[in-house]
């Protein structure tokens, strides 16, 4: 099988890989460019884990091809912090002790960062609506929320 060549943009960055015609974008991700921060909890898209964004739009890579990555902008964990500053999100994730084995946890923060990016002062019920796709069989969703919406507040008093 010939592998198909896929031009895109990953975190900001013009990227080219090369991919089977079978392969999802998950595993283009982590296996053709080494970007291993979204995770397979369930390859059928009820986890969350592997969630990114592709064009501004939260996905879970699992269940899209590598090959619809062709000419979009993908979104990762991996972009998440600018050089050594942690994302508002990722530190309320450490203050709270939102996160415990990893699994989870960059896709809970994309989809985060998703939410906070078109809604940035949302209730707790949107938060918790929003976040609904992505499981955690650690934390439990308690501190994981009250990470978003500190972090959120953070976000809209420092804009």
């Amino acid at each position: 099988m010939s592998k198909i060549h896929i031009t895109t943009s990953v975190n900001g960055d013009p990227t080219e890989f090369l991919c089977e015609a079978d392969e999802t974008l998950l595993d283009a991700l982590r296996d053709r460019l080494g970007m291993t921060g979204a995770k397979e909890g369930c390859g059928t898209g009820d986890c969350g884990a592997c969630s990114v964004t592709v064009d501004g739009r939260l996905v879970c890579s699992c269940l899209m091809l590598g090959a619809e990555a062709e000419g979009r902008e993908i979104g990762t964990i991996e972009g998440m912090a600018e050089g050594d500053q942690l994302h508002p999100l990722q530190r309320k994730f450490i203050e709270h002790a939102a996160l415990q084995c990893g699994i989870c946890t960059p896709g809970l923060l994309v989809a985060a960062k998703s939410l906070l990016e078109k809604h940035p002062d949302p209730t707790e019920e949107e938060a918790r609506y929003w976040l609904a796709g992505n499981l955690c069989r650690c934390t439990g969703y308690d501190k994981i929320i009250r990470a978003v919406m500190d972090a959120a507040q953070e976000m809209r008093e420092a804009s």
